[in-house]
């Protein structure tokens, strides 16, 4: 795991119960994601979420990914945040080859989202892997 994603799971763990936990995510949100409305473009918005969700990749010179994202719900821009913390810097094949799911997992998240955030979140890892795949392709 990245160090970033490893921190949040160690901040769930100090975290007593579920309200505080939302509360972590939603500052995390507020403080780690964010595009301008001219990135807010179709072609960047994730479908399979009920809010509205952009991501927006960009490689680096060494071939890693660099990811961006923002919602307009803040529990969602919370979770986009984790999803950066997990993906980010990485390169594309390292991207392919993680278990989101099993990394996520360390969260428990899947027990205290609704079915459509839980279907959202996973709708954003499959459009990190589609951009990790076009990264390979292109």
């Amino acid at each position: 795991m990245s160090q970033a994603f490893d921190e949040v799971a160690e901040a769930f763990e100090l975290l007593d119960d579920w309200e505080d936990r939302y509360r972590y995510l939603i500052d995390l949100g507020r403080k780690e994601t964010g595009l301008a409305e001219a990135e807010k473009t179709p072609a960047r918005r994730v479908e399979g979420c009920v809010s509205q969700v952009w991501l927006v990749a960009e490689r680096r010179d060494d071939g890693a990914l660099v990811l961006r994202g923002d919602s307009d719900a803040h529990i969602v821009k919370g979770l986009v945040a984790v999803l950066l913390r997990l993906f980010n810097g990485r390169r594309p094949e390292e991207i392919l080859a993680l278990d989101a799911r099993q990394a996520l997992g360390r969260l428990d998240l899947q027990g205290h989202l609704t079915p459509s955030r839980t279907n959202g979140l996973f709708a954003m890892v499959g459009r990190v892997r589609q951009m990790a795949n076009a990264a390979l392709a292109g």
